[in-house]
């Protein structure tokens, strides 16, 4: 009888385990199909770029060596067709440019954000400056630098100030919306939590808000100062042609990167065409130092 009832239980030890494999079905389908399409996008994002940044390193890595460190120092070459450095007029006209717009832009555009998102909200007049900081970021770059040109140039001559002033106009609106965005993000309990305190509105903005939203507005604004490195547009109409030094913000013509990539590409001349190669190097490296920096800070203060 007991080896029966043994013989009898057997099968239930040796049964066969369940199987656990995922089978297939509508979701993981979608899943596999969605991670495919964004695999996609981003090697189509990347590739273009490596493709340029590769392109400006090639051929321009050579003629900032030959020439180092004149390149960063020397005049421009009045001679075209002259092989060698340098783009020092050019390095210094686009920092004063884009420092003297960035001067401007950033605390209007901060204070701007600051009143239509903590003081404006939803009022008539509120709206009225959304909608134009909308047309100002549609407006064409090259539109902007006419309109400088005959406010500013046409009456006070050539300067980098005037350059300043375009690339203002297209900074404005983009440190506008950044930091409107950035401001919108701060939970509305630390405000509350500040009046409970006793803390006025404005002091409330200055010591609770704006330090909460640091990190975006300062990516943001970074971010826009990079973007404005690059225009040509609006310089052409302000800033002027000048082959020599001129660390003057406000007086006299001047000159910068963009300007001379633009001036020099054109032209047949190996030289010409070296300093222009070695000129976009020169302002893709500086970009990219800011946008390390705003991903510094972002960090640092996250």
């Amino acid at each position: 009888m007991a080896t029966t009832a043994v013989t009898a239980a057997a099968p239930l030890t040796t049964s066969s385990t369940p199987d656990l494999r995922s089978r297939p079905n509508w979701r993981a389908t979608k899943s596999a199909l969605m991670t495919g399409v964004m695999i996609l996008c981003v090697a189509a994002i990347a590739i273009p770029l490596v493709a340029v940044l590769g392109t400006v390193v090639s051929r321009g890595i050579g003629e900032v060596l030959r020439g180092f460190p004149d390149f960063f120092t020397s005049d421009i070459p009045v001679v075209s067709r002259r092989v060698g450095p340098g783009m020092g007029p050019a390095i210094v006209g686009t920092v004063l440019a884009t420092g003297g717009a960035a001067l401007l832009a950033v605390p209007l555009g901060i204070l701007g954000a600051v009143y239509l998102n903590e003081y404006g909200g939803r009022s008539a007049f509120a709206r009225t400056v959304r909608f134009m900081t909308a047309v100002m970021a549609g407006v064409p770059s090259i539109v902007m630098g006419l309109f400088i040109y005959l406010v500013w140039t046409m009456r006070m001559g050539y300067s980098a100030f005037g350059g300043s002033l375009a690339l203002a106009c297209l900074m404005l609106p983009v440190v506008i919306t950044s930091s409107e965005q950035m401001l919108k993000l701060v939970p509305q309990t630390l405000r509350e939590a500040s009046y409970a305190l006793g803390a006025s509105k404005s002091r409330t903005i200055a010591t609770v808000v704006l330090p909460a939203a640091l990190p975006g507005i300062v990516s943001g604004c970074l971010l826009a100062i990079a973007r404005a490195a690059g225009e040509t547009a609006p310089l052409m109409f302000a800033v002027g042609a000048a082959t020599r030094l001129n660390p003057n913000l406000i007086f006299e013509a001047n000159t910068a990167l963009s300007l001379q990539i633009f001036e020099n590409a054109n032209l047949a001349f190996e030289g010409a065409q070296g300093r222009a190669w070695g000129a976009a190097l020169t302002l893709v490296a500086l970009a990219f130092s800011l946008t390390l920096v705003a991903r510094l800070i972002v960090k640092r203060f996250k």
